[in-house]
């Protein structure tokens, strides 16, 4: 049952869950993060990225055995996110001898090379997920795909853009056939994660250029941004700190930014999947790490500039290594927010997903 966190003014049509499903689940294997990998949807057909490693108990971080290899694999639903199969598309493994976040590849692939550029970015069934090798300061590259990720080149280089590092998650905005700003993680001066970046190709990604700081360098990290546009020349960008989420907004395209506000303000909180609806709303999701964990959102009304209450999608969790979540709005205006979860702190992680209604 949805619970709201705070007391408001009853609304014509509440948000509302409609079921929770299990998008992939294998007992002993640890899946995780679909916010590095990537959502994309048409209409009813839904594809979502994550990582597929082994479960090992780690006191001081993600229950994932390092020493094992890991796969980079995708789900996709074609019922609206529903049922879900598992696919292994070669052209997503990861260049020889990698190790993605300490972890290492299972079956590699090709090395990384120049984009040759006149990629058609608006092409129905195209798609780019952008990957990193470190959380602080590595080499980040990019795979897409034209045929809706049943097959994948790449991987294509990203320059570093003058950063120490770029620890690249997928996170990007079209702006027409060949232009596309993607928003990534890079290292800050002291080489760790991270500091987000907004950078731009103009020529279907032969060259990238780095556009604009989204803030200023942060005491500990921002990182993981989520973003979508609201005009013309309007972007909101969500981002994850530590245990909250700031809100910045342009009113340029990017090339410059201003802090609005925090769409979480709470300990717990995690990564932000955010996305507009139909009706100029945006809706922000987030995985929440203290008990009782679990997966949440909030609404806002005006671009994000205010948010309303804290909606608990599902709080059920049997530990706090859950959440990075993304979220598509389906043609019925019902959301789709998948993310990986567990049931007990000492069992496997798996991809999960929440179908709901944001009500109106």
């Amino acid at each position: 049952m949805l619970v709201m966190a705070a007391a408001t003014a009853v609304a014509q049509k509440p948000p509302s869950v409609v079921e929770h499903v299990i998008v992939h689940k294998e007992a002993g294997r640890y899946g995780g993060w679909p916010a590095n990998h990537g959502v994309w949807s048409w209409g009813s057909e839904i594809l979502v990225g994550f990582e597929l490693g082994h479960f090992k108990d780690n006191p001081t971080g993600h229950d994932i055995d390092y020493s094992k290899p890991a796969e980079h694999v995708l789900a996709r639903s074609t019922d609206g996110g529903k049922t879900w199969k598992l696919e292994r598309p070669e052209g997503l493994r990861p260049p020889p001898g990698a190790r993605i976040a300490n972890v290492p590849a299972d079956m590699q692939g090709r090395a990384p090379v120049d984009c040759p550029g006149g990629l058609d970015f608006t092409a129905p069934g195209f798609v780019a997920t952008f990957r990193m090798t470190s959380i602080h300061d590595g080499e980040s590259r990019y795979h897409y795909s034209t045929d809706k990720g049943r097959t994948w080149q790449g991987p294509c280089k990203l320059p570093n853009f003058g950063q120490p590092g770029i620890a690249a998650r997928t996170d990007y905005i079209v702006n027409g056939k060949h232009e596309m700003i993607a928003f990534l993680t890079a290292a800050k001066s002291n080489r760790k994660e991270g500091r987000v970046i907004a950078v731009r190709t103009q020529d279907g990604g032969a060259s990238w250029h780095m556009l604009s700081y989204i803030g200023p360098e942060p005491d500990d990290f921002a990182i993981m941004p989520s973003s979508v546009r609201v005009g013309p020349g309007d972007i909101v960008t969500a981002i994850r700190r530590r245990q909250w989420i700031d809100v910045y907004r342009s009113t340029d395209n990017g090339e410059s930014w201003r802090f609005v506000n925090q769409a979480v303000n709470a300990t717990g909180g995690n990564p932000p999947s955010m996305v507009r609806l139909a009706d100029g709303r945006l809706v922000v999701t987030y995985g929440y790490r203290l008990a009782p964990q679990g997966i949440r959102a909030r609404i806002s009304k005006n671009n994000g500039l205010t948010w309303g209450p804290e909606i608990v999608l599902r709080q059920d969790g049997g530990g706090s290594d859950l959440g990075y979540p993304r979220t598509v709005v389906r043609p019925d205006g019902k959301l789709v927010t998948a993310y990986y979860f567990n049931e007990s702190a000492d069992k496997e992680r798996f991809i999960a997903a929440t179908i709901w209604d944001p009500g109106e």
